[in-house]
């Protein structure tokens, strides 16, 4: 085992070898590993195969890197652990291969959507939910005898909106689409729906989509969008959306369609989600961790996706997260990163046998995570550089990451 001061650090040029994630074994050596896939190598499609795209998500790791890992590092019947569960990535991927998870996060909508994506469904029943709750908010949209507003009575199970996040929804949605969503909102807990959890994801994809936002600024926009402007997705001037239905018939139909692929390829492995603090929670025997934590100073993740807390009376804890775009880069923002992943990575490590592995992928511009491996107490084995490059978009850029190869002391 190499110490932090001997260990090994490996970088990948775009000339590595090809070696395929389903390739790879305990066996394969970390040199003989192909991290850097080019747009060409590793399509978009494959990135967000299946459930992966259920719902978009900024910061997620692409599930081939994660299956790469756990292939390396983990055998079926075997627990895994993600303290930073975010959108499910890890979760799925050990699903299947027939490894067991267990995930945690302080964003109640992460929760939701992990359970949405790793939830065991009978197909049959689910196209006739989301079809039925679909024509069933149609139906309604032509008359007034819901008389829906952002102010109505809503389903009692949901916490009500407070006049703040009232005032939210009248400022990010034209009238038509507003009305729309709170309309197929209503019908959630009304039509006798098993799988409800699902029902609000489709609902809060739709609800990203139609907000009064530029087409190609859909991850943080600054200001609601009311007139019209050259968008940057398109090459010519746009509208602002003004209406949901196309959204909810349209990820209607996609949720359907990636839930079924899905369910040809999962197991029965078990996963678990836990809507907790990783920092105070008392982790279950595992035999390793496969994680990306946040990164320090760059997202607010529960801003990310403050339409569907909004518009889904889901409690926030933004004051639960490490690394918050909100609290900046300073040194002090920097100690306080440090010690809140290494503490969750102590705690991890006491829920693992001896040499269990912990495998984090994370950009360390900042330098830090030498540090965070000593604080945590885990020894270094080897730490992986890979360049990414395959980004599009708006937002393309390359940048490397790291990825840390860790053992429990």
């Amino acid at each position: 085992m190499l110490t932090n001061e001997e260990k090994r650090v490996i970088c990948y040029s775009d000339a590595a070898s090809p070696t395929l994630a389903h390739l790879v074994t305990p066996d394969t050596p970390l040199e003989d590993l192909n991290l850097n896939w080019s747009e060409r190598d590793l399509p978009e499609r494959e990135r967000t195969k299946h459930v992966h795209r259920m719902h978009p998500y900024l910061g997620k790791f692409i599930p081939q890197l994660v299956e790469v890992f756990l292939r390396k590092y983990f055998s079926p019947g075997q627990t895994v652990l993600d303290p930073f569960v975010g959108s499910g990535t890890a979760l799925v991927q050990a699903n299947e291969l027939a490894i067991n998870s267990v995930g945690y996060d302080v964003s109640a909508f992460n929760i939701l959507l992990c359970k949405g994506k790793t939830a065991h469904y009978g197909l049959p029943r689910l196209r006739e939910e989301l079809l039925d709750i679909l024509a069933r908010a149609r139906a309604s949209l032509p008359s007034d005898q819901l008389q829906l507003s952002p102010l109505a009575p809503r389903d009692p199970d949901l916490p009500e909106l407070d006049h703040g996040g009232s005032e939210y929804l009248r400022k990010w949605y034209a009238p038509q689409a507003l009305r729309e969503l709170l309309t197929y909102r209503y019908h959630i807990n009304r039509g006798g729906y098993q799988y409800q959890d699902l029902l609000r994801i489709v609902l809060s994809r739709a609800a990203r989509s139609a907000r009064l936002t530029p087409h190609f600024d859909l991850d943080f926009p600054k200001r609601p969008q009311t007139e019209e402007y050259y968008c940057y997705k398109h090459s010519r001037m746009c509208a602002p959306t003004t209406d949901a239905m196309k959204f909810l018939e349209r990820y209607t139909v996609d949720t359907i369609r990636r839930i079924e692929e899905y369910a040809a390829l999962r197991t029965n492995a078990q996963v678990s989600v836990h809507h907790e603090d990783s920092r105070n929670a008392n982790f279950p025997p595992v035999d390793g961790v496969m994680t990306s934590p946040p990164y320090v100073g760059l997202i607010d993740y529960h801003e990310q996706h403050a339409y569907a807390y909004h518009l889904l009376g889901l409690t926030e804890n933004r004051h639960w997260e490490i690394g918050a775009a909100s609290n900046g880069s300073s040194r002090r923002a920097i100690s306080d990163y440090q010690k809140g992943i290494a503490e969750v990575f102590r705690r991890a490590a006491a829920a693992m046998p001896k040499g269990a592995p912990l495998v984090v992928v994370a950009g360390d511009r900042h330098n830090l995570y030498d540090n965070i491996a000593e604080m945590a107490g885990v020894e270094v084995e080897a730490v992986l550089r890979r360049h990414v490059n395959r980004r599009t978009g708006r937002r393309a850029t390359e940048f490397y990451e790291s990825v840390f190869i860790w053992r429990k002391a």
